[in-house]
């Protein structure tokens, strides 16, 4: 089977405002990527998927969108992006851009319209309702962000409906008007070279046209958002949102190799009805399993794969997922050991990995004093771990003020990581081990395309084997801090966690450090038999 691009290659997610500042205004840009583009060439990713970088009042840091054909003056131009897909294109590397269909920003000219009045010309653009009786909000649906979905228009004396921010009013998708200007902004980057997107929030597109109250969530404990409160019954994974999937995908298909990759945040039985009907939806429903594990064990591991590979449907292309600009860094959630374990997972796992930028250097967190929160869901509800600024901290290229990154003011600190230019220079950095692992991966049919067998837990360490035309190999995990022996086929160590172990041979039995991984290539498969 020939593979298209987007399953043989892996994707790195790049933060615009925290990749590169080229004009040291201490936000990161487009030129600046421009300018990093050698080094992801270096480190051996295939496409970059690009955070937004549309005209934005920057309430939620563009995921609030003024104008969805075009580019925030924070980030450059136009004709920057062009740069930017002409010069990844030029090195064989694809652009992916972010994709916010689900709500706009209330600055949009569509919203203004909107809110004109209940005859405005876009009113039903988005969703509009009348209070509860009596008076309040129409009913109980919550922001991911805390508090009421709704907020009150006193100019149209109705109340708007919003998932996120008051700032990002949602948009009526079951409205056929909206749903043909937003499948004409994707011809409109299409049409310019852009390689695919990634939707946000793709499970959230549709609503009850019933307005029900959501049940109240039986598992909700104390302390956490008050959107979880609720089980979002009548707010997420609506069944029409198929339709607008298959919608999507089939303007993608007008245009040759693109790809159509969906944020969902969902148990796997629903995660995969995304792929749709015949696999006329997303090529790529995102599999965040690995990043919503409350732990990190050889059992939990495997039975996620083994679960995931089952319900896949005919034809259906896996994929993995560690981290991204909303989750903690997968370096925090399991240690900084583990996260060479866990890379080295994601990058022999069956189908496509994202990596999202910095895991490969093993970042960290960056605390955030209160003082200098920039994020709108810890702001609005203080105090409860909610923010997401620590794991956006700007990219350290090199050591001293400004890390390489701008030489300005950065608009979020900058950790204490060991800059990439130190980690260069070393040969068992985190960034040498992730380029091993990706030139690996390309190397092995095995990897790229193989099919994945043989999924169990011995105690403490994973195993499974990748195997394509001939080409097989054994990947093991230790996932604990002591020692742990497990039985193996004869072999050599190809990579190891360990720089100790790769190029050794090994028999029947082989006892891994604490917190090592590696890829062993079986001897018989080394003399051709």
């Amino acid at each position: 089977m020939v593979l298209a691009w987007w399953q043989h290659g892996v994707v790195y997610q790049v933060y615009p405002r925290s990749f590169q500042d080229s004009d040291g205004d201490g936000t990161g840009d487009l030129p600046g990527i421009i300018s990093r583009l050698d080094y992801l060439v270096w480190l051996g990713v295939d496409a970059v998927w690009l955070s937004p970088v549309y005209p934005s009042p920057m309430t939620d840091f563009g995921y609030d969108v003024s104008d969805y054909c075009n580019v925030d003056l924070l980030f450059g131009t136009l004709a920057d992006l062009d740069a930017l897909i002409a010069a990844a294109h030029a090195r064989d590397v694809k652009i992916i851009l972010d994709y916010v269909p689900n709500h706009s920003s209330g600055q949009h000219p569509w919203f203004i319209n909107s809110r004109n009045g209940r005859a405005s010309a876009k009113r039903d653009w988005y969703i509009w309702h009348d209070g509860a009786p009596g008076s309040g909000p129409p009913n109980n649906w919550q922001s991911h962000f805390g508090g009421s979905g709704w907020t009150w228009d006193e100019g149209s004396r109705q109340y708007f409906y919003h998932s996120f921010l008051p700032t990002q009013p949602e948009l009526n998708w079951r409205n056929p008007q909206v749903r043909a200007a937003m499948f004409d902004v994707l011809r409109f980057w299409l049409a310019r070279g852009v390689d695919g997107f990634r939707v946000d929030v793709m499970w959230l597109m549709i609503k009850d046209d019933q307005f029900r109250d959501n049940p109240p969530n039986p598992h909700c404990t104390a302390g956490g958002s008050s959107y979880g409160r609720f089980i979002p019954l009548y707010t997420a994974d609506r069944p029409e949102v198929q339709e607008i999937v298959a919608g999507m995908r089939a303007v993608l298909d007008e245009y040759p190799d693109r790809v159509l990759i969906g944020e969902l945040y969902l148990p796997i039985d629903r995660l995969v009805a995304y792929y749709g009907v015949d696999g006329r939806g997303a090529q790529l429903p995102f599999n965040f399993q690995l990043v919503q594990m409350p732990g990190w064990d050889a059992s939990t591991i495997a039975d996620i794969i083994t679960r995931y590979e089952a319900a896949l449907p005919p034809g259906g292309w896996p994929n993995w997922v560690l981290g991204n600009h909303d989750r903690p860094r997968i370096a925090s959630r399991i240690g900084t050991a583990q996260a060479r374990v866990a890379a080295l997972l994601l990058l022999t796992l069956r189908g496509t990995p994202t990596l999202y930028m910095g895991d490969e250097l093993g970042m960290v967190d960056t605390p955030i004093p209160e003082a200098e929160v920039q994020d709108p869901a810890e702001q609005r509800e203080p105090g409860r771990g909610l923010g997401r600024d620590p794991e956006r901290t700007p990219f350290p290229w090199q050591a001293g003020p400004g890390a390489g990154f701008t030489n300005g003011t950065p608009w979020l600190r900058i950790g204490t990581d060991a800059p990439l230019s130190v980690q260069r220079a070393d040969p068992a950095s985190m960034v040498n081990f992730c380029r091993g692992l990706l030139a690996l991966r390309r190397r092995h049919p095995a990897l790229a395309g193989g099919t994945i067998e043989c999924v169990a837990a011995h105690g403490p360490v994973l195993s499974f084997r990748r195997a394509s035309h001939g080409d097989t190999l054994v990947v093991l995990a230790n996932t604990s801090g002591a020692p742990a022996a497990v039985e193996v086929p004869a072999g050599e160590v190809l990579l190891s966690t360990h720089a100790d172990r790769i190029g050794k041979s090994v028999t029947a039995a082989l006892t891994l450090h604490p917190d090592e991984a590696v890829i062993l290539q079986p001897r018989e498969v080394q003399h051709g038999r």
